[in-house]
């Protein structure tokens, strides 16, 4: 009798099991509404291409010092490019490939760079400042911002060739010209 129980209970257990890995599933009902529609920076991506001098910090005191620093570096530029699809190509945090990434606006008035979705997704920087000279970038995920700080970036003045060869060839088409 004791082996008919623990058979019978067996096989319910197993029925049960078995119900739970059922592949026909129930209507799905969404977690969420649709979609946000993209919100447009006030800062466009074409203002933000070029090279720059990068700094980062930790302590709002510390900001001064590290835009001169930032400035300093123009030597070595961080360049930001046009995307392809109309975005910016940047740098992730924690990743040493180029990526896409977007421009994008808040209903609370905030700007943020970031991969396509939401806003702000985990992975974005808020736009913290822009002057068109001086961007100051924060993180939006509080590990990463403790990490790398808030990033400012100055910059660079065109290079000294590009501007010398533009301002040498009227000159140059002067002193050729008959007289």
């Amino acid at each position: 009798m004791r082996n008919r129980s623990f058979g019978w209970s067996l096989i319910a257990l197993s029925a049960l099991a078995a119900a739970g890995c059922s592949t026909t599933q129930g209507p799905q009902v969404a977690a969420s509404g649709p979609p946000e529609p993209e919100i447009p920076a006030r800062v466009r991506p074409t203002e933000i291409v070029g090279r720059w001098g990068y700094a980062a910090y930790h302590k709002p005191e510390d900001r001064t010092r590290t835009e001169a620093n930032a400035r300093g570096q123009c030597k070595q530029p961080y360049v930001i490019g046009q995307g392809t699809h109309g975005g910016v190509m940047m740098y992730l945090a924690d990743s040493s490939e180029l990526q896409e990434l977007r421009l994008k606006g808040s209903s609370a008035g905030k700007d943020y760079i970031g991969p396509a979705g939401r806003t702000p997704g985990p992975q974005d920087r808020e736009i913290l400042s822009f002057d068109g000279r001086v961007m100051v970038l924060k993180y939006v995920d509080s590990e990463v911002d403790g990490r790398y700080g808030t990033g400012i970036f100055v910059r660079c003045a065109p290079r000294a060739a590009e501007g010398n060869a533009s301002a040498a060839r009227p000159a140059q088409a002067n002193a050729a010209a008959p007289r």
